[in-house]
């Protein structure tokens, strides 16, 4: 499957290259890797997609969009708040730049204690 066949999958199916990486549970990033042709989807992955491409737009799980932000402890299962967690452990510099910028925040911890 060429990375030309795959823009063209995922014109076909209206999705996004995340929505079509979560029906395959791949990460986004490959499936970008794919269409830039930098790497190239094996024989079940493409298998997996002609098999979506049957299936039509119906096949692909849609992640809500717009005002469906998670907040509060809705945040623990969202993979980007841990790649964020992590990153604050592994780099001073970025831990020391975040608490500033959050200085100008209240602490929801300490809401209505004043």
């Amino acid at each position: 499957m060429s990375p030309e066949d795959i823009k063209q999958l995922r014109k076909e199916l209206n999705c996004t290259a995340r929505e079509l990486g979560g029906a395959l549970d791949v990460d986004q990033k490959l499936i970008l890797a794919w269409e830039a042709g930098e790497l190239f989807p094996t024989k079940r992955y493409v298998t997996q997609m002609e098999a979506l491409r049957k299936q039509g737009p119906s096949a692909i799980p849609r992640a809500p969009r717009g005002k469906g932000k998670k907040t509060g402890m809705a945040r623990l299962d969202d993979p980007s708040f841990w790649e964020l967690v992590r990153k604050l452990l592994e780099h001073p510099a970025l831990f020391d730049q975040v608490r500033k910028l959050a200085d100008g925040y209240d602490d929801p911890a300490k809401a209505g204690t004043k």
